[in-house]
């Protein structure tokens, strides 16, 4: 048999290939959790008193749990609508003037930033492969 069967030229497995499915815990994984599963509340229970008795990483293991590390979150600022290339400078304006003012943060403004961007972009290769397809047809 082909060490290589199923595998791409990399030695990587090729999509689709035999093995175990995305997702699926291994023997082990799926031992700790039957053994955890009938002590969760007794754990739970016993990591709540540590902390309160001053662990500070008991502490800060309920703490990650009540208050979780924020993901993101909607923002809703005035923001021009954008219909060509040149809307995403007065747009970049309304941005920076949000970030300014508080009402974003200077991390939510670069990824709203990069949206903008990716806006513009998008237009401006869509131009270009309309100025393409005009010459092309102009010529032949």
């Amino acid at each position: 048999m082909s060490v290589n069967k199923g595998r791409n030229k990399d030695g990587r497995f090729a999509k689709g290939a035999p093995g175990r499915p995305p997702g699926a815990l291994n023997r082990t994984t799926r031992i700790a959790q039957s053994l955890l599963d009938g002590e969760a509340e007794g754990l739970t229970r016993r990591a709540i008193e540590l902390a309160l008795a001053g662990d500070a990483t008991a502490l800060k293991l309920c703490l990650d749990r009540v208050v979780p590390a924020p993901k993101g979150r909607h923002v809703a600022f005035e923001l021009p609508a954008l219909k060509t290339p040149a809307d995403a400078v007065a747009a970049a304006g309304a941005l920076v003037q949000a970030v300014s003012r508080g009402d974003l943060t200077p991390g939510e403004g670069a990824q709203v930033m990069g949206l903008i961007d990716a806006y513009r972009r998008t237009c401006e290769t869509a131009d270009l492969a309309r100025r393409l397809e005009r010459l092309e047809a102009s010529v032949g």
